[in-house]
Order: structure tokens, then C-alpha cells, then sequence
């Protein structure tokens, strides 16, 4: 089949107006490492302009499997294909920042332009255009000139979110981006992810929230590194199911 390899992306056809029909789909992902595999062939699809939740205890390969999709943990074997239109944007856990770096929110954001400038090339008036775009969506623009170690912990988030945005890929992948926020700041980046799903992304997002997983699109439940449930929530997040996942016997 055309488009297949391990970890090779393949990308559709069509503008704008496509993009609701499109899947990205994932056959039989497997990663690891040497003598300790983390992913078993993992088998989903992703429709665009959706809203999907990985759920799951910790050490059930959530952060694995966003890194595999994201393209920062290399698939030992198994077949990526996406939509068309930019690589994924993948937004890491907030503690993965640490406080002391000597970035401001601004040159946060400009690091999204990287894939699409380099590292150390200038970037250009379209790319500032990007970066003041991105920052004006997530609310961020009023501190630009601060540092991250400065901002609280929903402030840093949205501006994470802003660098991922900054890039302009189609498909957003977050992992818990509302871990350890306080409930104002978690409601005001669920409305923001939100609002981005209406705008056209598509956002698949590691959480702990069983809550806020039981508003979106589908749900993907992991288990041990394997998919042991995927669709509505309502029919993946049933009391059975959780209750094996958390309680085992």
C-alpha cells in the first residue's frame, strides 16, 4: 500500500474544504525500548476537526504513544499516516519546562517557527505574523517579554499551547495539558482547545480527567501499552471498563 513504513508519514490531497473527511490513521504502532516494550501494536484512526482524549492509568503508554505520533519516539514497527498539511504539533507536559530556562514567553513561541525556519535562521515577517497570531488566540501576548519561570502554571500552558499553534499543523497532540492547574485556569484551556477544534485542528490530548474526557469526540483507553477501548466516550469510559483499568484483580 502506498504511503507505508514504519514511522513514514503519507499525506492526503485536497484544500481547506476536504479536511472533514480526512483520517489520520495509525496501523499496529509498537515502540519501546531494548528489552522493555512500552506500545503493542496499537491500531486507531483520528478524524479531522475532532477532539480526542487518551485515557489510561500512569504507565499505560500515553506519553509514548503521543511521542510516536509526534515523531520524537521512533515506531520499532507499524505504519503513520496523517492528512495533509504540516507535521503534528506536539505540546509537552508543562513540568517538562523547566523554570530556569532563559526564555521568555515570546521566544517560546518563536521555537514553533523552528521547523519551518531553523533553529538560527531570522525569522521572517510572515513568521512574526504567525507567532503574534498564536499568542493573540491563546491570550498570551500581554507578557510576551516575560520569563516562563515567572508565569503561573495555566500562563505557561497557554503559552505552550501558542508554540504548538505557531507551527500550523492541522493535527495538535498534548500531553495532560491541564495536569496540576487550578479549575479556573484547566476550564479556560479546555475552551481554548475547543475553540481550535472549531477552528479547523485536530487535538489529541493525554488526560488524567475522566470528566473531561466524557465531553469529547472519541476516546482511546490504554491499558498495559494496548488498546483495550476506542470510540464515544460513553462507550469507552463505562464503569467496567475503568474499573478493570484502575482496579485490576
Amino acid at each position: 500500500m502506498e504511503g507505508e513504513g514504519v514511522g513514514r508519514l503519507a499525506r492526503g490531497e485536497g484544500g481547506h474544504a476536504g479536511r472533514a473527511g480526512r483520517v489520520h490513521r495509525f496501523r499496529d504502532p509498537s515502540a519501546g525500548y531494548p528489552g522493555h516494550p512500552v506500545l503493542h501494536q496499537l491500531s486507531f484512526d483520528v478524524p479531522a476537526l475532532t477532539m480526542t482524549m487518551l485515557v489510561g492509568p500512569n504507565g499505560s503508554g500515553k506519553s509514548t504513544l503521543l511521542g510516536v505520533l509526534a515523531g520524537v519516539i521512533t515506531a520499532t514497527s507499524g505504519v503513520l499516516q496523517y492528512g495533509a498539511g504540516a507535521p503534528p504539533a506536539f505540546v509537552p507536559q508543562r513540568s517538562a519546562v523547566g523554570d530556569a530556562l532563559p526564555l521568555t514567553a515570546r521566544q517560546t513561541v518563536e521555537m514553533g517557527r523552528w521547523g519551518e525556519r531553523g533553529a538560527w535562521r531570522r525569522l521572517t515577517r510572515q513568521d512574526r505574523a504567525v507567532v503574534d497570531s498564536a499568542m493573540e488566540r491563546l491570550g498570551v501576548a500581554g507578557f510576551g517579554a516575560r520569563r516562563l519561570g515567572e508565569l503561573s502554571g495555566g500562563q505557561r500552558q497557554r503559552v505552550l499551547i501558542a508554540q504548538g499553534l505557531a507551527q500550523q499543523s492541522d493535527l495538535l497532540l498534548l500531553d495532560e495539558p491541564t495536569t496540576g492547574l487550578d479549575p479556573e485556569a484547566r476550564h479556560r484551556i479546555t475552551a481554548l482547545l475547543t475553540g481550535l477544534v472549531a477552528d479547523g485542528a485536530t487535538v489529541v490530548q493525554a488526560t488524567h480527567d475522566l470528566e473531561a474526557a466524557r465531553s469529547v469526540d472519541a476516546c482511546l483507553l490504554l491499558g498495559d501499552g494496548r488498546l483495550v477501548g476506542q470510540g464515544p466516550p460513553e462507550h469507552v469510559l463505562t464503569p467496567e471498563a475503568l474499573s478493570r483499568m484502575w482496579h485490576p484483580a
